[in-house]
Parts: C-alpha cells; sequence; structure tokens
C-alpha cells in the first residue's frame, strides 16, 4: 500500500472499507480492500481510489462515501444523462455541474443533437484521479464537444440566463461541498440559466433513508421556483447506500419527463447501453406505495 494510505478514510485495521456517515446513520457498506491506489486529502474534502478484492474492481470515495466503482458506474451514469435528454425535445446545449469523474458527460455526448457540454466542478483533484484510474469513465474531456472548469458550480450558474436545454446536477451528499446545491437559492438560478422548456435532473438521494429531504426540494421546486413539472425517478445501483438513488426531473415544459420523448431504440449508441432504455426509463417512475405520493401533480 501507498505512504498515503492513513488518510483513506473508511480504511479498517483488517483491511475492509466501512462507508459510514451521517447520511445513512446506523447502517455501513463494506469492501475488501486490494490495494490503495491513491488516499489525499484535497482542498475540499478526502479523495481515495481503491482496488476491491471482489466484483467491483477499482472504487473512487469522497469522505469515506462510494461515489463510483467499475462494475456498475454505468448504471447512475446512464440514467441521470439519458433520462433528461430523452425527455427534452432536442437537447442541444447541456451543463453539468459536479460531474467530476466524467461519466454522466460521457453518456451525454453520445446524443448526436446535442452541440457542447459544460462542466463545472468544484474539485480538480477528482477530475485528474479520475482520468488516471478510470480512464473508460473519463474519456468524455477528450471531447471537442466539452469545455471543463474547475470552480464553484453554484457561483457559475447565478452568472447564466437562458443558456442550457438541460441541467445536470451531478453532486455528492448535502453533507460538504455540494451543500449548497441542494437549497432553494441554487435552483431559482438553475431555472433562469434554463432556456424556455428547459429541464434539469439532480441527484436525489435516497428514497428509504432521504425522503425528508427529497420532499423538502420537491416543495419548494414546484411551489416558490415553480417548474411545471417535478419527478423522482428510483435508480437501482448496489453499492449506493440501500441499493438505490434518485433522480430528481423538474422540467419548465408541459411535457411528461416520465416517458421518452424520442425513440431511444432507434438511436445507434441506444444498442451499447447497459442499463437505460425506454421500459427503465418509465419504470423509474413508478414508485412503491409509500413514496408514491412524490410524483402525483
Amino acid at each position: 500500500m501507498s505512504s498515503t494510505t492513513p488518510t483513506m478514510r473508511g480504511l479498517q485495521q483488517d483491511g475492509w472499507f466501512r462507508e459510514e456517515s451521517v447520511m445513512w446513520p446506523g447502517q455501513a457498506m463494506s469492501l475488501k480492500v486490494g490495494k490503495v491506489e491513491y488516499a489525499a486529502q484535497t482542498k475540499f474534502q478526502d479523495l481515495a481510489v481503491f482496488e476491491n478484492e471482489g466484483p467491483w474492481g477499482t472504487v473512487l470515495t469522497l469522505d469515506g462515501a462510494i461515489q463510483l466503482t467499475d462494475k456498475d458506474e454505468f448504471v447512475y451514469h446512464e440514467m441521470m444523462a439519458h433520462v433528461p435528454l430523452y425527455a427534452h425535445p432536442k437537447p442541444e446545449k447541456v451543463l453539468i455541474i459536479g460531474g467530476g469523474d466524467g461519466g454522466v458527460m460521457r453518456e451525454v455526448i453520445k446524443h448526436p443533437s446535442v452541440i457542447s457540454c459544460d462542466l463545472v466542478d468544484i474539485d480538480g483533484d477528482v477530475i485528474e484521479q479520475s482520468k488516471k484510474f478510470f480512464p473508460q469513465v473519463a474519456e468524455s474531456f477528450a471531447s471537442p464537444k466539452t469545455n471543463t472548469m474547475v470552480g464553484d458550480g453554484a457561483a457559475f450558474i447565478a452568472t447564466k440566463t437562458a443558456e442550457y436545454d438541460v441541467i445536470i446536477v451531478d453532486s455528492s451528499d448535502p453533507e460538504g461541498p455540494a451543500s449548497a446545491l441542494f437549497g432553494q437559492e441554487f435552483y431559482t438560478n438553475v431555472k433562469k440559466a434554463l432556456r424556455p422548456g428547459g429541464i434539469v435532473c439532480s441527484q436525489g438521494e435516497n428514497l428509504w433513508i432521504h425522503q425528508g429531504i427529497i420532499e423538502k426540494m420537491m416543495k419548494f421546486l414546484k411551489g416558490d421556483i415553480q417548474f411545471s413539472t417535478v419527478k423522482y425517478g428510483m435508480i437501482y445501483i448496489p453499492t449506493y447506500p440501500c441499493g438505490s438513488i434518485g433522480c430528481l426531473i423538474s422540467s419548465l415544459g408541459d411535457h411528461d419527463v416520465s416517458a421518452p420523448l424520442r425513440n431511444v431504440e432507434e438511436d445507434a449508441f441506444a444498442a451499447n447501453l447497459k442499463y437505460y432504455d425506454t421500459s427503465i426509463h418509465t419504470g423509474a417512475f413508478a414508485l412503491p406505495r409509500f413514496g408514491a405520493h412524490l410524483n402525483k401533480n
């Protein structure tokens, strides 16, 4: 192991990583650590990359929370990109706030209609380590369609007016540097930055343990900010708490975001997707009875 191993948050003396957080009290995901590839405190957070002695391959964590693994990264990245882009009639300009691993951007630029994709992440170290250890995820940084900036996404969006068709907020949890990306002021600026009919897709936390956060966000998105449509979709991904996370879709248009507006299967790239298709898009918004009220207008 490298000399930086002791800085890796969550690494136990028995060689297991344990994911503990105030965001999911009383539970912890554990993965067996083979080799610690990188572990350091960046300007903003604890960043680590390690190899799992098991099926998950290379794992990236921020502040001791799993962000992606080789085996299941495609689930989150496909859903966060393709659900909002297929819910928009013709997405051309896209902004990603966060997403420093490049995975969501990789999926966004597969769409032929997308002319440009800007990405703003506060932590440049995440971008650089993703390029090094997850080249299959970070390949989008080399595309001429993309423009990457290291900076404060909340400050960036405050300067924009009617510029983007789709904005994707690919944030970590609200405990830490991403806390501002869950607030009403931020989403007021997001709405201003969208073109008519625009869509914002946000990392929406977990329905099982974060229903209060979800309900609070949906209330101000629908009420104070007045997006036309606000819906929550479930994404099933095994290495996230409780095995799922959500995409929170808010639209300025009057169409149904819970179904693709275009034929997914007609796009050549869709044949190589591993998770997303038409049925997965629509099924994501069919919530269990305890959460079904979230998607009732």
